[in-house]
């Protein structure tokens, strides 16, 4: 099975992934593409979400373990680069953004089940305010309405939301990977 951990800066993707590894060893962690990107400049900004779309993308279409859990995919990076462009922190060309969903959709028919991890209050993630709050809040929000799209992630791609602490997180991936086995 082919998941995809997906949310915000600072809204338990890492934590989770780790959890569900060291539980399910079978499955080989993909981390964060910002970690594996060697000229990473630490700020953000359009060029670097579309190189982290990029390599979260090819990571899907190019690889060949059946059984993965990557950190981020394509759509958090559309969720980046329309928030960006939404709070008018850069010109995102239309073009770019149209390349950028095109990317993201061929992508996504390589991902069994999406799960995104939402912003709110139950789940007590301490953020620094140098985490560019705006920001996550706006990608938070796009990265919801995106993952609603089924022109964006075809029929295959099974949505799953999951809330609570570390141990319900756990225990709801666990299940949304049973109840995808079972489908």
């Amino acid at each position: 099975m082919r998941i995809v951990v997906s949310g915000t800066h600072a809204s338990g993707k890492s934590t989770l992934v780790a959890d569900f590894c060291a539980r399910h060893p079978q499955y080989t962690p993909m981390p964060d593409p910002f970690e594996e990107l060697d000229e990473a400049d630490d700020r953000p900004g359009a060029s670097l979400f579309v190189a982290q779309l990029a390599l979260s993308a090819r990571r899907l279409v190019d690889g060949h373990d059946p059984d993965v859990i990557a950190e981020r995919g394509p759509l958090d990076f559309l969720a980046y680069l329309t928030a960006w462009d939404e709070l008018g922190r850069s010109d995102v060309p239309g073009d770019l953004l149209r390349r950028a969903r095109e990317t993201t959709t061929a992508a996504m028919t390589e991902v069994d089940l999406l799960v995104v991890l939402p912003l709110n209050g139950a789940d007590r993630i301490w953020v620094h305010p140098e985490e560019d709050l705006e920001l996550r809040d706006a990608m938070d929000e796009a990265l919801l309405e995106l993952a609603d799209d089924t022109e964006l992630l075809g029929a295959h791609t099974r949505v799953v939301e999951i809330v609570g602490d570390r141990s319900a997180r756990l225990a709801a991936l666990d299940a949304a990977v049973s109840a995808r086995h079972d489908d």
